[in-house]
């Protein structure tokens, strides 16, 4: 009975502090959207510089590192937008490269998103291929998606 009732009481404990952190989850401070965002982006560079990289010829191009470089750039196009709550921009989070526009021009900056998402899925699409011609064709055109939005939305 004992370890009936210790049993019961662990899963009650588990239970309770998954509820903790699904609602510290739901609801997180501006600094840790700002965290967030910072690890996304980084994430990205880290992936879209060598595929760069490769297509201006500094490096040996190698499809596979392009194909798997390109799938992380694609899935993390698709987290970033999270990373842009209400109450996360530089009026409340100083360190943040993010101009107030992103929030006054919201439908705007969505649409470059979206931009940013179409074309980095076909980058990954065409970088399974390997066809280096295509993807260097593609890459440009992701990397057009990213300038337009760094270049209204981000502080250099």
């Amino acid at each position: 009975m004992n370890k009936l009732l210790g049993a019961i009481g662990l899963a009650g404990g588990i239970l309770g502090l998954n509820f903790l952190t699904t609602v510290q989850a739901a609801d997180p401070k501006p600094e840790e959207v700002v965290a967030y965002r910072q690890s996304v982006y980084t994430v990205i560079g880290w992936n879209f510089k060598p595929i760069g990289a490769m297509v201006k010829g500094e490096m040996p191009f190698d499809a596979a590192a392009v194909a798997r470089h390109a799938q992380y750039v694609e899935m993390m196009s698709k987290a970033a937008p999270e990373g842009f709550r209400k109450g996360s921009g530089p009026d409340v989070v100083k360190k943040t490269e993010a101009k107030p526009e992103i929030w006054t021009k919201w439908s705007e900056f969505e649409t470059k998103m979206n931009d940013f998402q179409q074309e980095s899925t076909k980058l990954a699409e065409v970088a399974k291929t390997g066809d280096e011609k295509a993807i260097k064709a593609q890459f440009g055109k992701t990397a057009e998606t990213c300038k337009a939005c760094h270049k209204e939305f981000r502080t250099d």
